[in-house]
């Protein structure tokens, strides 16, 4: 594991001065949609800031766009499917129909203890009959560090949600792709850290979980925690956002760049905005065309086309992005 460097600078070089060409786009093959930030769960760590006193959920209307969209465009092969607890919000199934529909890959990022709640019994089946991708939230195999970050008990529904899944064949047959997330702990003083190395910690994850609980998955993912949503605010609290931006930056690492996530996706919001990546949207820092005008779907419906974009938006939390091995919703980069 990395841990922090001295560090001398006392301000953070701006993203975009770190790299060597225009930030632009590749071709668009990934279409990520936030459907809203109602969940059953409040974690420590959530950038969404998602939880059940939410309410911010897709509308039908912009539902019908994105239905629209995914038909429309060939080159998009995966949709992914983020929150909240996406299942628990508008619009989920008639997105995953339409991509499967029209051959799509279907990924839902979900916290396995949403199939528990009144009225979502139904998801792991449903998962199967749709060769959905599950990647799972599951911020360290220890009990205790999981309840630490996500609330009491979870790790034991987490548990069990990740056995149910098993049985009907998740981890097993190479059409049912489970995998796991590792988040690290949030730092509560300057001694920070990045992810340990993904292979390795893969490993770890895969002989804990099948001795002690006989749970298989295919991949781990590692996600640096990026300063956005309820991160930012802990780090803001502590009087740590400063300093953990110039870890983030002591460890860029150029050759991440041309993996990133934002290069070939766009981000969807419930209310239709496009956005480079789902941080940016947090953040509200919107994708724009060349004229510098924000991007919606209704626009890029009339457009006829997914390569409106310019630029692609950066911020001094794209460190998180870059450092080290590099993170992204699909894990390390490099």
């Amino acid at each position: 594991m990395q841990t922090q460097s001295k560090v001398t600078l006392s301000t953070v070089t701006p993203f975009k001065n770190k790299l060597n060409s225009p930030f632009t786009k590749k071709g668009i093959t990934v279409l990520q949609i936030n459907l809203g930030k109602r969940c059953n769960l409040a974690c420590t760590h959530c950038h969404v800031e998602a939880g059940p006193k939410r309410t911010e959920e897709l509308s039908p209307e912009v539902c019908e766009q994105l239905v629209s969209l995914i038909h429309k465009f060939p080159e998009i092969k995966i949709v992914d499917l983020t929150g909240g607890a996406p299942e628990m919000n508008y619009g989920f199934k008639p997105l995953v129909e339409a991509a499967r529909a029209t051959g799509k890959q279907v990924i839902v990022r979900s916290n396995l203890t949403i199939y528990f709640e009144d009225g979502f019994a139904d998801l792991p089946e449903y998962f199967v009959q749709h060769q959905i991708r599950v990647v799972a939230s599951l911020p360290c195999y220890l009990a205790d560090n999981v309840d630490k970050m996500r609330g009491a008990g979870v790790f034991d529904s987490s548990v069990k949600a990740l056995q149910w899944l098993n049985q009907l064949g998740y981890g097993k047959e190479p059409n049912l792709i489970l995998d796991l997330v590792f988040n690290p702990q949030l730092p509560t003083g300057e001694k920070f850290s990045l992810a340990p190395e993904q292979t390795n910690l893969e490993r770890d994850y895969k002989m804990f979980l099948q001795e002690h609980f006989n749970i298989v998955f295919s991949n781990l993912f590692t996600i640096t925690n990026l300063p956005v949503g309820r991160t930012k605010m802990h780090l803001e609290r502590r009087k740590l956002y400063t300093s953990y931006l110039q870890f983030l930056e002591s460890h860029f690492n150029p050759g991440t760049v041309e993996h990133l996530m934002c290069r070939d996706e766009i981000s969807i919001d419930y209310l239709g905005n496009v956005y480079d990546c789902d941080f940016n949207q947090m953040m509200n820092l919107p994708a724009k065309n060349h004229n510098g005008e924000t991007l919606t779907v209704s626009k890029l419906l009339e457009a006829d086309s997914l390569d409106l974009i310019s630029e692609i938006q950066t911020a001094a939390y794209c460190y998180g992005c870059t450092a080290g091995s590099g993170s992204s919703c699909g894990g390390a980069l490099l």
